[in-house]
């Protein structure tokens, strides 16, 4: 029996295990990543190319000194921006723009522009307006004797109109703020020219050195020059040109002389209008100044004497 069991065989059971085998899902694992890379490497160079070269200039320096951006550093984009790295106009489809450097620049380019073309249109209607009131001097027998105290010219205000007066014409009586006849004339004249611009006017007294009379306490050039620029105010106005034109009154006294070389020199008696152009109307608007009444219940503007003056 013993040997009957010794020869008996041995069967050894292998089990065979089939993973998968054609109907596996292995297969669908390595596509899906290779899907997922790819979504994600066409992702990354839509990004790079829809980005502006700040922005990719902040990733740069954010992966050079990491902790530097972090702590606040430039570099990280448009720094006007609420949001670091990020532009404020979400309709750009080229990405942020920065407002410090193009923009801007483009801006004040823009706006230079403008200024200097404004400033060319008003030389040009300054200048025909200078005609204008040459033409009516010549064509006025009664402005065409007085053409020598008429001075016309352009200056960085705009047009100067200058009635001087001269050894034996006088513009006012002496030491008075009571026009002559003729004066009123010219002025009158003047006023109905002026009217059809639409630029502000100034006024401006002066007088020469001589000293005003001691005898009269209280007054001096000063006041007189104030009331004379007044009078031709009045003047203008009854000649139709409209109050609202008139932006400034002031008396020089005789600060600003004609003749420098000869203090004394009548021509120094002059009353100044100036046809202002836009800047020199801001600069006077925003200065602003002090209003009154003169001692005749006249209206009067005056405004700091600065050494421009």
């Amino acid at each position: 029996m013993a040997d009957d069991a010794s020869q008996q065989p041995i069967v050894v059971k292998k089990i065979k295990k089939v993973v998968g085998g054609a109907h596996g899902g292995a297969w669908k694992i390595a596509y899906a990543d290779f899907v997922t890379a790819m979504m994600a490497f066409f992702l990354l160079m839509w990004l790079l190319g829809s980005t502006s070269e700040d922005t990719k200039a902040g990733i740069a320096e954010y992966f050079k000194t990491p902790l530097e951006v972090a702590m606040g550093s430039a570099g990280t984009g448009d720094s006007t921006s609420v949001i670091q790295g990020g532009g404020t106009d979400m309709t750009r489809s080229a990405g942020q723009v920065n407002k410090t450097t193009s923009e801007k620049e483009e801006q004040i380019t823009k706006k230079k522009a403008a200024r200097a073309e404004r400033q060319r249109k008003e030389v040009v209607q300054l200048k025909k307006l200078k005609a204008k009131i040459e033409d009516s001097i010549k064509a006025n027998p009664s402005l065409r004797k007085f053409k020598k105290q008429l001075l016309i010219d352009i200056t960085t205000d705009g047009l100067r109109i200058q009635i001087i007066d001269a050894q034996n014409r006088p513009m006012f009586s002496s030491g008075k703020a009571e026009l002559q006849p003729y004066t009123q004339i010219i002025l009158r004249e003047i006023g109905k020219t002026l009217n059809d611009v639409p630029n502000k006017i100034s006024l401006a007294g002066h007088t020469d050195a001589t000293p005003f009379p001691s005898g009269n306490t209280g007054r001096s050039n000063w006041e007189l020059s104030a009331d004379r620029a007044n009078a031709s105010r009045r003047e203008l106005i009854s000649g139709g040109m409209d109050t609202h034109k008139i932006l400034r009154v002031v008396g020089l006294a005789s600060a600003v002389l004609y003749d420098k070389i000869n203090p004394l020199n009548p021509n120094n008696r002059r009353i100044s209008i100036t046809v202002m152009n836009k800047e020199a109307e801001r600069a006077i608007t925003k200065d602003g100044g002090t209003l009154g009444f003169g001692p005749g219940g006249e209206y009067r503007k005056e405004l700091k004497i600065t050494s421009g003056l």
